[in-house]
């Protein structure tokens, strides 16, 4: 499966990776390289665990456009 995730700048310097598909999905790493793999191993355990609970593996996640 393929998620899109978030990556931002936290106050301390680290990045934050966040699956806006799976609720309360997040990590964080040193670099974007080390942020990309801890939260593809959060990613993998929200799924089993959502799977274990009969969750839904995934909510909607839908793009849109506002004018600024």
């Amino acid at each position: 499966m393929k998620f899109l995730v978030t990556l931002t700048e936290g106050e301390d310097g680290y990045i934050v990776a966040e699956c806006p598909a799976l609720p309360g999905c997040l990590s964080q790493g040193r670099t974007k390289e080390e942020a990309l793999a801890n939260i593809r191993e959060a990613i993998a355990l929200s799924l089993e665990t959502r799977k274990e609970l009969g969750l839904p593996l995934a909510c909607e996640v839908a793009e849109v456009e506002v004018a600024v």
